[in-house]
């Protein structure tokens, strides 16, 4: 693959598009500063506002654009309905099933899951039935081929109107093609990501690390990085109640972004998802319940047909929404605490890795005490944001060179001058 070992899996090089890689690939070139800086006014019809930025210093406790991207409308809490067996809430399947049902799209491209590993091995369709939009449900922690489909789609010459779904470097790389393909109305519907394993074997392979001791009658269904420092990682019991394994993010191995953690994702600048019309993510509600089933996501509406997307999924039942997201604490101090702290930049300077995490009993104190003093809300997102920038930056910047710079979009070149 052209970017190599930065490859995102995207798909697009699997198919006859690969001649675009120059101009599409979020890896190659100027990469997502070319991608997010050059698309944000085409897709959205303006461009994210610089000025608009929040730091520690701010009263402004609400979803900032300089950081989150475009706003239509302010980010705001959701809930899915009626989508059982979702990972979360089920907002991105209610909201896909939706359009589908209303005919607002012909078909959707979504990651479904492969063989009897339902959580790990993604597999891109081209969804025309409800029920094809289901197997989609659940997050795949893995790189995702989405684009593979896109020679199937050419030849279906029944899809005209196209719901796509991914994550960012798949959306940057969709959106600087989508004028070749043969479609008359395409709608995006994004996902928030950081820090995906490079294969699902690596995927497995970091949950082995961390919970080596799964009972049998235990199936794993999925894990996350919570708000609260901790790894949820959920389970189906044989009698298909659903349980939960919480482990505090500082009793991890200080090894697992060795393998755990693709290079793509080290050179990531679009964990938002900046050139979707709608994005849905976590990292800015408030981890109001104990399991994700029935916490609060967030919905970025970037644009009028983003805001079509999700009044199809409110008129349909399938969809809540809530307040305004809003955050508090200071989220500054522990980003910079954070990078100081992490191996895959302490690798970089040539510092001490630590190979073993804390005693679990002494990271759950710590977790317990991140999150009773640390940022909630929207400022939790904060941080998370920011720590990935600068963490991707420094990245970037030893993998590169000083030209490794030119990849960077402004908006994070204007986040990391912060720090």
């Amino acid at each position: 693959f052209p970017a190599k070992n930065h490859c995102s899996k995207c798909g697009l090089c699997e198919t006859k598009y690969v001649t675009h890689v120059i101009d599409a690939c979020a890896f190659l070139g100027e990469g997502m500063k070319r991608n997010i800086d050059g698309m944000e006014e085409r897709v959205h019809g303006r461009r994210r506002n610089l000025n608009d930025f929040m730091s520690n210093n701010d009263d402004n406790n609400t979803a900032d654009e300089a950081r989150f991207g475009v706003m239509h409308s302010p980010m705001v809490l959701a809930r899915g309905k009626q989508i059982p067996n979702a990972q979360w809430t089920g907002c991105v399947t209610g909201i896909a099933v939706s359009m589908l049902e209303a005919g607002m799209v012909d078909a959707v491209v979504c990651i479904a899951s492969s063989g009897d590993d339902g959580w790990s091995n993604p597999e891109p369709i081209l969804a025309r039935t409800v029920e094809e939009v289901i197997r989609g449900r659940g997050v795949k922690p893995a790189l995702a081929p989405s684009l593979r489909v896109l020679e199937e789609l050419e030849r279906s010459t029944d899809v005209k109107r196209l719901l796509f779904c991914g994550v960012g470097c798949a959306v940057q790389a969709f959106r600087a093609i989508e004028h070749e393909l043969p479609l008359e109305e395409v709608y995006v519907l994004g996902t928030n990501c950081a820090d995906n394993s490079p294969t699902p074997e690596a995927a497995r392979e970091f949950l082995r690390r961390i919970v080596p001791d799964v009972s049998r009658e235990k199936t794993i269904l999925g894990y996350e990085f919570m708000q609260d420092f901790r790894v949820h990682v959920k389970y189906e019991g044989i009698n298909k109640i659903l349980s939960y394994e919480r482990l505090p993010y500082f009793s991890l191995p200080g090894d697992v972004a060795e393998f755990a953690i693709s290079d793509s994702c080290l050179a990531c600048f679009d964990y938002t998802n900046a050139l979707a019309d709608v994005v849905v993510g976590y990292m800015a509600a408030p981890l109001d319940s104990n399991s994700m089933e029935q916490s609060y996501q967030t919905i970025t509406v970037r644009n009028s047909r983003g805001e079509l997307m999700v009044q199809s999924a409110l008129e349909a039942g399938r969809l809540t929404l809530g307040s305004v997201a809003t955050g508090s604490g200071s989220h500054e101090s522990f980003v910079s605490a954070t990078v100081s702290a992490d191996n895959v930049v302490q690798a970089m300077v040539g510092g001490e890795l630590k190979t073993e995490g804390m005693p679990r009993f002494v990271g759950n104190i710590v977790a317990s005490v991140m999150r009773a003093v640390g940022p909630k809300g929207v400022n939790f997102a904060r941080y998370s944001l920011d720590y990935h920038l600068l963490r991707n930056y420094l990245h970037v910047i030893d993998e590169w060179g000083e030209g490794g710079k030119s990849m960077v979009p402004e908006y994070a070149t204007t986040i990391v001058k912060k720090y």
